[in-house]
């Protein structure tokens, strides 16, 4: 009976109360425009009918930046991934060289950590990303020492505005433009550190110290413009580069070829054995490159054509691309170095990795895993055949700067071409023309980083000279350039 009781309450309130609700929303005056304007007077007579006619396209309303404080913290984390990244690389190139060069090497890539930081604050952030100078080739000197990305509103409450980096302008969204401007620097540094792995063992460290300031102002800078800047000449033309396949790796690396031009060989190359001193140094780096490539290509979302936002469904992308095509690439160049030398090595599986990760940059959010997971396999063969070449044609770069990063970095643009189907279509997706647009951009950045690069190595080697004399050459560079030894047991 007492169940039978509390079931008749419960079926009663049930029943109840939505008409309770529809009671006082009867009660309630309208709170909608059409609510308002939907129902005719009383008294006036009913309007005649209208023909229908198509709504205006809606347009997004113009809104102030707002701090998204969750890309931001995913930025800022991405900043120090990226930064850890040229360690990881002064360990990876490190290894590779003689026991006798090995301080030597890694200084390279610390060293550009240092003139590079400075070098971004004063001039190369403003080069690289202020409003273009005309025919978007330069930016102007407007954030010259980083001025701007800090406004003072108030000084006597002391008050402080921050300038917002935002995609769209009619997006809310936004991170401090300092943010911004830190993770590029440390796109800066790992750039011209890549092409130290080609100069390694001979080259001396003053010459490489001037290098490092030129090529990043001379070089760097109008490339990041040209393709990352909204009015530079290579991203209005709709080329991509999702993190850095062109700016970043295809320059290095064809940068490095360049520079050997005046450099030349190490003594005793190719006939002397220069075996790598600590292939688990090498490991190391690879695996802290790869780690930090995360926030090289995720972090990338926050810039580029077609991109929202920096934490979310296109980072998502990038990141798993990012996992997938340097897995393939290590395993394809692992096979095929065990099919044609007969044995598979650890260097070949650590290159074949760093091979997907330069290939799969430019296209990290724009291809699908699947597609990743292709020109990963493609990036491992085409990169050893790319180092294989170095012998047929007896150039000496050293830790093959070329053979991965300049052959990685035009192969990884190009395909990016093929594969694009988010945010962009590529030729599979039925349009050809990116395609042509990624091969302008090869070509162009290509040409430009060799020409100017040439350039400064002639100047430099006319000046300062590059390369070190035999004897300190025969003696080790550790010694000669930093007076120290990488071991002392």
């Amino acid at each position: 009976m007492k169940h039978f009781l509390a079931t008749v309450v419960l079926s009663s309130f049930a029943l109840l109360t939505p008409l309770a609700v529809s009671a006082e929303e009867a009660k309630a005056p309208p709170t909608s425009p059409a609510a308002t304007t939907s129902a005719p007077s009383a008294t006036a007579p009913a309007a005649a009918p209208v023909a229908a006619t198509p709504a205006a396209p809606a347009t997004p309303p113009d809104v102030k930046p707002v701090l998204n404080t969750g890309d931001t913290a995913w930025m800022l984390v991405c900043c120090a991934l990226v930064l850890l990244m040229t360690p990881g690389l002064a360990f990876f190139y490190g290894g590779m060289v003689r026991q006798k060069n090995v301080l030597s090497t890694m200084m390279h890539s610390f060293v550009a950590m240092g003139i590079v930081g400075v070098q971004w604050a004063v001039i190369g952030y403003s080069l690289a990303f202020a409003p273009d100078l005309g025919g978007g080739l330069l930016g102007n000197c407007s954030k010259f020492m980083l001025n701007g990305l800090i406004i003072m509103k108030d000084a006597a409450t002391g008050t402080v505005d921050w300038a917002l980096f935002q995609n769209y302008a009619k997006e809310p969204g936004a991170i401090p433009e300092l943010v911004f401007a830190m993770y590029q620097a440390m796109f800066a540094m790992i750039t011209v550190a890549l092409i130290s792995g080609a100069l390694a063992e001979r080259v001396k460290f003053s010459a490489f110290c001037l290098f490092v300031l030129l090529w990043t102002t001379l070089v760097y800078d109008p490339l990041a413009h040209w393709v990352w800047m909204t009015d530079g000449w290579l991203f209005k033309k709709g080329a991509l580069d999702f993190a850095g396949g062109t700016v970043v790796h295809l320059s290095s690396g064809i940068s490095a070829l360049a520079f050997l031009v005046f450099l030349g060989k190490r003594r005793g190359f190719p006939t002397e054995r220069m075996a790598p001193h600590s292939l688990p140094l090498t490991l190391l780096g690879v695996g802290l490159l790869w780690f930090g490539w995360f926030g090289f290509n995720a972090g990338s979302a926050v810039v580029g054509v077609n991109t929202s936002d920096a934490a979310g469904g296109l980072a998502g992308l990038a990141f798993t691309t990012t996992a997938i095509a340097p897995a393939a690439a290590g395993l394809s160049w692992m096979f095929a170095e065990w099919f044609h030398a007969g044995k598979p090595s650890a260097l070949g599986f650590g290159s074949g990795i760093v091979a997907g990760l330069v290939v799969i940059t430019p296209a990290a959010g724009f291809v699908q895993p699947g597609a990743a997971l292709l020109m990963g396999f493609a990036a491992g063969i085409v990169c050893y055949l790319g180092v294989l070449m170095k012998a047929k044609l007896k150039y000496d770069d050293s830790l093959d700067a070329f053979g991965v990063h300049g052959i990685g970095g035009t192969f990884g643009a190009i395909l990016t071409g093929v594969f694009a189907t988010v945010g962009a279509t590529g030729l599979l997706a039925g349009n050809a023309k990116q395609l042509m647009i990624q091969l302008i951009a090869v070509l162009a950045a290509g040409g430009y980083a060799f020409i100017v690069t040439l350039i400064i190595a002639f100047v430099l080697n006319k000046t300062i000279g590059l390369r070190v004399d035999k004897e300190d050459e025969i003696m080790g560079l550790d010694q000669t350039q930093h007076s120290e030894s990488g071991y002392n047991m």
